[in-house]
């Protein structure tokens, strides 16, 4: 038998070649940088960079960075593959300082010019290669068209898109302000027709949409990618049911701990960022029906759908705008993620057409999932946590100025918290749920509760996304304590419900309504908090008049001992690492009084009017 020194000894040219092979499995990271003045037959190294992204993803392996340097990549990338680990992921990132966008749209010239402002361009079909995004029809489970035809393209006067007209004649409407564009495709021509006023496109940016997505990945189990610093712009995405594939301007495709941060994610068709499903063979043929969503869940599981495989991203520190869905959208992908820091703003906007799942964030199945300090406004509605919202903790997140509601949770068993939130819009919340607990917020808009929906969903397994087994949707067994009612709040439509209701040290203000079931509200019809708004340069700022003597000892510091159980699937209040849930700090992070703590979002040594700075 060798020994380890005498085999060394007597084999070193076996050794050396065993230690060539293993360097070639586990090679040194490289940086890859990338540049507009590069060549793809360069090395990537400084002084000789490649030209596109998408080269470098070719070449980059686990541990891998590739550095884009400054400039406009009219490219989609598509990573062939990801890390092996959060600690040895690929990274794109955009050279530190640097201004990188991806996108996918192209300039186009030629353009002729028209009567009243208008102009036409033709384009040989060939210029699109397989995906022409003219001809493309935006359809599928729970879409609304209202009765016309869209398309995934777009086209784009600098920067700004124009609005799709519904005929050619539309395109002329004297009545109407809004610029747009209208298309058709024949069998070698791609023809457009835009309004753009007093420009001259042949001499501005004027851009139209080429690609369905700027970074997405055409296989699944792409993990641990990391996205980071860019400007991502203009795809031609389709539409994203929850039982379809769910593809965004960048997306995660059914992988698990992607890292998505600190880019500007803007124009979408449909949705911005995607931590969504898979497509397959089944894909639009549910009819819009609860069963046909249990079936897709039963597929999931079927295909990976296991914290091992899926989700545990994290998405932060973005700003997203100007998508018609969903700013961040996802089906069964978004489970053990974490959504925070991010700026949401003008999604669904256009309104030009509808579905069931038009948000600033909709997500089904957010388990374990945390969205917080995320600011989210000019939505049509601000969150919407569709069907198995267990576990899910929304914390700390500025709503205002959305068109529906703040948040809506449908057919959720629970156990979720929300709490320390500033919810602004007319109406806060929808609730057609049960096993919520709301914590510390501030509601300045209306409460619509649905009395029962006999839709039979899932609840699962503790931290898991194994079934556990399905129930209706009775109203009730939800939970406000220590929350503040201001400006037209109201909790009245919760006077009658079917299930058992716990609430407790709640403070209602001028305009605002309790419910009869709160045996124990702090009612001050009188006090008026005078909340305005206001964003500056530095940030958005809340001003608020706070009353000291809201303060009472018998107020209670909420915990999981507090909080109990959600009665339909008899799970506690806890951590996604199973540790109990402890609100003992506010809004902002500040320790709260263990044993008196104030109501609302802030925790206040001393009362008056305040203003504070409630995103940066």
């Amino acid at each position: 038998m060798f020994t380890r020194r005498s085999f060394l000894g007597a084999m070193p040219a076996l050794y050396a070649l065993a230690t060539r092979n293993a360097l070639a499995a586990s090679p040194t990271p490289r940086e890859y940088h990338v540049s507009l003045n590069g060549d793809d037959a360069n090395g990537g190294t400084p002084s000789q960079p490649l030209r596109t992204i998408s080269s470098a993803a070719a070449l980059a392996h686990s541990g891998d960075t590739i550095t884009v340097h400054e400039g406009v990549y009219r490219e989609c990338v598509s990573p062939p593959r990801g890390g092996t680990s959060d600690q040895e992921r690929i990274v794109y990132r955009a050279a530190p300082g640097e201004r990188v966008e991806i996108t996918g749209a192209e300039i186009v010239k030629g353009w002729k010019p028209l009567k009243g402002g208008a102009w036409t361009v033709e384009i040989p079909n060939s210029f699109f290669g397989k995906f022409n995004p003219y001809s493309d029809v935006i359809h599928g489970d729970w879409f609304d068209p209202k009765g016309r035809v869209h398309h995934t393209g777009a086209v784009y006067l600098n920067g700004a898109w124009l609005e799709e007209a519904a005929t050619f004649d539309d395109l002329f409407d004297a009545k109407s302000s809004t610029p747009r564009w209208f298309g058709r495709v024949d069998s070698s021509t791609t023809t457009l027709w835009a309004q753009f006023g007093t420009s001259d496109p042949n001499h501005e940016m004027t851009e139209i949409n080429v690609r369905q997505t700027v970074f997405y990945p055409e296989k699944t189990g792409i993990d641990y990618i990391t996205v980071r610093d860019f400007i991502l712009r203009c795809a031609a995405t389709p539409w994203a049911p929850p039982t379809a594939g769910q593809k965004g301007l960048i997306g995660t495709h059914w992988s698990k701990g992607w890292i998505i941060e600190n880019n500007i994610v803007s124009h979408s068709v449909c949705c911005g960022i995607s931590l969504g499903k898979y497509g397959d063979q089944w894909d639009n043929t549910s009819e819009n029906s609860a069963e046909g969503y249990v079936k897709t869940i039963e597929r999931a599981l079927e295909s990976g759908w296991s914290s091992e495989r899926i989700g545990h991203h994290v998405v932060r520190n973005n700003t997203i705008s100007y998508c018609e869905q969903a700013g961040i959208v996802g089906s069964l992908g978004p489970v053990f993620s974490i959504v925070t820091g991010n700026t949401i703003h003008d999604i669904h906007v256009r309104q030009l057409f509808t579905g069931a799942e038009m948000a600033g964030i909709k997500f089904h199945a957010a388990i374990d999932a945390e969205i917080s300090h995320n600011h989210i406004y000019r939505t049509n509605r601000g969150l919407w946590l569709d069907w198995m919202a267990q576990g899910t903790r929304v914390t700390e997140n500025l709503f205002h100025d959305n068109q529906s509601e703040d948040l809506f949770v449908e057919v959720d068993h629970g156990p979720f918290v929300v709490d320390n939130n500033i919810f602004l819009s007319k109406t806060s919340l929808q609730v057609n749920s049960q096993g919520g607990a709301f914590v510390h917020n501030l509601l300045c808009g209306g409460v619509d509760l649905h009395q029962y929906d006999s839709r039979l969903t899932p609840f699962m397994k503790p931290h898991s996304t194994e079934v556990a087994g399905y129930h209706d949707n009775p109203s009730g067994d939800m939970r406000f304590f220590n929350n503040i009612f201001a400006q037209g709040g109201d909790l009245s439509a919760f006077n009658q419900t079917r299930l058992p209701m716990h609430l407790d040290g709640n403070v209602f203000l001028k305009n605002t309504k309790p419910c009869s079931q709160d045996k124990t509200p702090m009612l001050r019809p009188e006090f008026d908090a005078q909340i305005q708004l206001e964003g500056k340069s530095d940030g958005f700022y809340l001003e608020i008049l706070l009353d000291g003597n809201w303060s009472r000892e018998s107020r209670r510091l909420i915990a999981s001992d507090l909080l109990g159980r959600a009665q339909i699937p008899n799970l506690p209040y806890e951590s996604a690492d199973s540790s109990p849930v402890r609100i003992d700090t506010d809004y902002f992070g500040h320790a709260r009084k263990p044993s008196n703590p104030f109501p609302g979002p802030f925790e206040f040594q001393t009362a008056g009017k305040q203003q504070l700075r409630v995103f940066a």
